[in-house]
């Protein structure tokens, strides 16, 4: 591979490419899924002490920032996302006192921590909850949603959960039924209620004192409901976003009390499912005092039918289109979050490359293609030595709630082929990104001396950390020089966007501009050779980075012709 980037060390995260700028314009965040990241006691769960033994193969990386899935005390019925004590962390990962050190250590080495905030719903195992639900007069009553059955007995609107299933229980202590848009142990809170808002303001807070650099906010536009919606008649069939319109004023008054007024830049990125390009405009308008960026899920829903298990076939022009708008749209006010997966989605390099033969060619040119979009890059955890799919043989091996509900669901209710339901599981389930960081060829990739909490990965004696840093051809360094490449480059920082061949079916290629430099981006998407001619002439170009070596000798392919999965940045 060929680069003018500096080799990536220590992370720099007050560096910027210009005055004024904020920090995470320049910036690349890394995603820990703390249970399967590594495991300093043995006991196959991944923690803080393990997080804390990977600071420095992060820094290296070169990441400006962490961002923590979620470590507070939790019955863990959605791996964490279901949160028993806000201002705690969960025994199993740590104490707060490991998680001080945590983040003083990652201070030490430049690189900020990011906490998950989750407050669309707690669960139902909180203090909140339980007061809430132990009678009709309880003061907190109010913090969750409650609402009586119908006159015939029936649920209070059709509204269904994420994780199949109505979005409705009723609790037998009052005879009412409460509202959880995903598991039923994860009742919602009623953000009407302006104690519940005072209560999570304070919280925040209180981990901002502590020195945490930021929230990435989990499901956040769910937290203003749809009230007509609620409190009317059940509408005829489920489905839609519960997104209210207080949302604006809900997260302009989070900004107010928990942002205004501090001292340096906390990032703020909202998980928002359905929002459109005019929302996320309202949304990130630094103007406007709402949220940095958000995470939007219209690029990774378009291999998707009537649900995310109904696996489509990859459509690149669609992608492209989708992500080219997305560019567009805020690029004048706005900031877009970049990523491919993360903890609720299947490995990049399964889903949208070769994960067999050429997975080091498909994961090194997505790596290219989303890096050099303007936004801040988010990297998953074991995305940065293309970590692939695990494909599990049978139902029983899977761990997460959404996947085994679904089955559940679909055999049992529906009547639907087994085979067909588990070959959609394996392909989107989200254990895909859940099982163990393969850090070495040993026994359990190096994760634990223990029994992983789910298996790892077969191919782990292949694919893992130490094998990729030995390589010639080593994703982990060519992720370093994107990172480096950000860190250095106003035009990658900041430039603007420009898709080209938007309707081609298998090339990607794109510019980016600042001032008078312009930044070429082209990439095969596909297992054969292209021998199109490129929409740039780039006899005159200068290579900065490649996945390939330079072709050097005369019975090399001529420059017009892209190799499977190659990828090329140049400076026109």
């Amino acid at each position: 591979m060929t680069t003018s980037a500096r080799t990536a060390g220590t992370a720099t995260s007050e560096s910027t490419p210009a005055t004024g700028v904020p920090w995470w314009t320049s910036a690349v965040v890394y995603q820990v899924y703390p249970r399967s990241f590594a495991d300093s006691d043995g006991d196959g769960i991944g923690d803080l002490g393990g997080i804390r033994s990977k600071l420095d193969y992060l820094a290296e990386l070169g990441v400006d920032a962490v961002w923590l899935s979620p470590v507070y005390p939790s019955p863990q019925h959605d791996n964490g996302y279901d949160i028993s004590d806000y201002q705690d962390i969960e025994p199993v990962f740590g104490s707060l006192a490991e998680f001080d050190l945590l983040l003083a250590e990652a201070h030490e080495r430049g690189i900020k921590i990011v906490m998950d905030l989750v407050v669309n719903h707690t669960s139902d195992e909180h203090a909140w909850f339980q007061e809430s639900k132990s009678s009709l007069t309880n003061p907190k009553r109010d913090w969750y949603w409650w609402r009586k059955p119908e006159a015939n007995g029936s649920l209070p609107n059709g509204w269904g959960s994420a994780f199949s299933g109505p979005a409705w229980t009723l609790d037998p202590t009052t005879d009412e039924y409460y509202l959880h848009l995903f598991a039923r142990q994860q009742p919602d809170l009623n953000w009407e209620n302006a104690e519940v808002r005072q209560a999570i303001y304070s919280m925040m807070n209180w981990w901002l004192d502590r020195g945490v650099d930021g929230f990435r906010m989990d499901v956040i536009n769910y937290i203003a409901k749809q009230a007509e919606l609620i409190d009317g008649p059940a509408p005829a069939t489920g489905g839609g976003s519960p997104m209210g319109p207080q949302i604006h004023d809900f997260l302009q008054e989070m900004h107010r009390e928990v942002f205004d007024g501090r001292t340096g830049q906390h990032l703020t990125v909202g998980e928002m499912p359905g929002v459109s390009t005019d929302d996320a405009l309202l949304f990130t308008d630094p103007a406007r005092r709402e949220v940095d960026m958000i995470f939007q899920f219209e690029h990774v829903g378009l291999d998707q039918g009537e649900h995310k298990f109904d696996v489509l076939p990859r459509n690149l022009p669609a992608l492209k289109q989708s992500l080219s708008r997305w560019q567009e749209r805020l690029a004048a006010t706005g900031w877009n979050s970049l990523y491919l997966n993360n903890h609720d989605q299947p490995r990049l390099v399964s889903r949208f490359g070769n994960d067999t033969s050429l997975r080091y060619e498909s994961a090194t040119l997505w790596a290219l293609v989303l890096h050099l979009h303007r936004g801040t890059p988010y990297i998953y955890q074991g995305e940065e030595i293309g970590m692939t799919n695990v494909h599990f043989d049978s139902i029983d091996d899977y761990r997460d709630l959404e996947s085994l509900n679904h089955y559940r669901e679909a055999v049992e209710e529906f009547d639907l082929d087994p085979g067909t339901v588990l070959a959609g599981v394996q392909t989107m389930g989200r254990d895909n990104a859940r099982t163990p960081m393969q850090w070495d060829a040993s026994a359990q990739a190096g994760f634990t001396t223990g029994t992983p909490w789910l298996a790892v990965n077969p191919n782990s004696d292949r694919v893992n950390v130490a094998a990729d840093r030995a390589s010639e051809r080593s994703v982990f360094r060519f992720y370093q020089q994107l990172i480096a490449l950000r860190h250095e480059s106003a035009v990658v920082a900041l430039g603007d966007f420009t898709l080209l061949e938007p309707d081609h079916e298998v090339l990607y290629a794109f510019t980016r501009r600042r001032g008078d430099e312009t930044l070429l981006v082209v990439a095969n998407a596909s297992d054969d050779p292209l021998t199109d001619p490129l929409p740039v002439d780039v006899s005159a170009a200068h290579l900065i980075l490649a996945n390939y070596p330079a072709a050097t000798d005369a019975a090399a392919p001529p420059t017009h012709t892209l190799r499977p999965w190659e990828a090329r940045l140049y400076r026109l």
